[in-house]
């Protein structure tokens, strides 16, 4: 069980750092809401020591050494890690969704960009499928196709949230967007970094991302059927808020690069009141078929993951290669410092 102390500090962290998803959450029951705050925290609090320190590898590695000490059942004298650890042992968290989350933070150490739409959505299957998948086992649910549509709406708000902070992104050295639609528009990634500007050809790329957000926004509905009827108005809410903000985006011509959209609270108490309608009628309306729709392949993993009742497993090669890659990259990082 989490805590009561740590559980609290959870949940504030999660009210002044995610209010999208603090909003959602207050939808939940509390046999969901308590172990998905707790998960929220420590998945937010891994990628803030990712994407605002200056240890990037560092900071992946340390999170490795979290992991460790969570599913050995030590867990570091942390709030966020004991609250972590306790639903790892309540639910049988299986290893390989936390250890997607790592390897996509990895890839953000290491600055990886990515050629297609295939692989921004590789890069979102980690950082946020991977969260979709493990809501799911906190629901205890692990039907693969409830999973599948878990993922899809996953994938759907990481993709708005690319979309959304295509300038930030830039300002700060990165970029999500497909390399290939930059070749497509003529536009130089590198040219665009040293100088963003909201031309029509990025204003389409931000439309481009966020219809394909949206194409899985409408796949991922057909999977709240299938969770908990309790559950159901939390996830509507997270859908419907995430979605709003990529329409957000469109009011402002898609641009991204000069604006940031945001949501007020009045528009997130509106999709809340939307959310306990559509679950209702989620009760009486005949479940679509859209629920055995095949998982993107990029998320295939995850699904087999989840469904599976195995916590225990080893590290991917691939996510070995990176881990190690980034350990040689702190090594070297350490030994200037040293030097200096």
């Amino acid at each position: 069980m989490i805590r009561p102390d740590d559980l609290e500090h959870c949940k504030a962290a999660i009210r002044t750092g995610s209010l999208s998803f603090h909003a959602a959450s207050r939808l939940l029951p509390s046999s969901v809401r308590d172990p998905a705050l707790a998960l929220y925290a420590f998945c937010r609090l891994a990628d803030d020591e990712v994407d605002e320190g200056d240890e990037k590898a560092g900071a992946v590695l340390t999170l490795r050494d979290r992991l460790d000490l969570a599913y050995a059942g030590r867990p570091r004298n942390a709030p966020e890690d004991r609250a972590f650890a306790a639903l790892v042992e309540d639910f049988d968290m299986p290893r390989a969704l936390p250890e997607a989350l790592l390897e996509g933070l990895a890839w953000d150490a290491v600055g990886r960009r990515y050629d297609t739409l295939s692989g921004v959505r590789d890069y979102s299957a980690r950082v946020a499928a991977a969260v979709g998948a493990m809501m799911c086992v906190l629901m205890r649910v692990r039907d693969p196709d409830a999973l599948a549509r878990a993922c899809d709406l996953g994938v759907a708000m990481q993709l708005t949230n690319i979309a959304r902070d295509v300038g930030e992104d830039a300002r700060a050295g990165r970029i999500y967007l497909p390399l290939d639609w930059f070749a497509e528009a003529g536009i130089e990634p590198e040219a665009f970094l040293a100088e963003p500007l909201p031309v029509d050809a990025v204003r389409g790329m931000v439309a481009r991302l966020l219809a394909e957000a949206d194409r899985l926004y409408w796949r991922a509905e057909a999977g709240i059927a299938a969770l908990p009827p309790n559950a159901r108005t939390g996830i509507w809410a997270a859908r419907l808020i995430y979605c709003g903000i990529g329409n957000a985006v469109r009011r402002q011509g898609c641009d991204s690069v000069t604006l940031r959209a945001h949501t007020g609270r009045a528009r997130k108490l509106v999709w809340m009141a939307q959310a306990m309608v559509r679950a209702n009628l989620t009760r009486v309306m005949p479940h679509s078929a859209v629920i055995f729709a095949p998982p993107l392949p990029e998320v295939a993993y995850l699904v087999d993951a989840a469904g599976r009742h195995v916590r225990q497993t080893g590290r991917s090669r691939a996510l070995l290669e990176i881990l190690a890659d980034l350990k040689s990259r702190d090594q070297t990082i350490g030994s200037g410092t040293q030097g200096a």
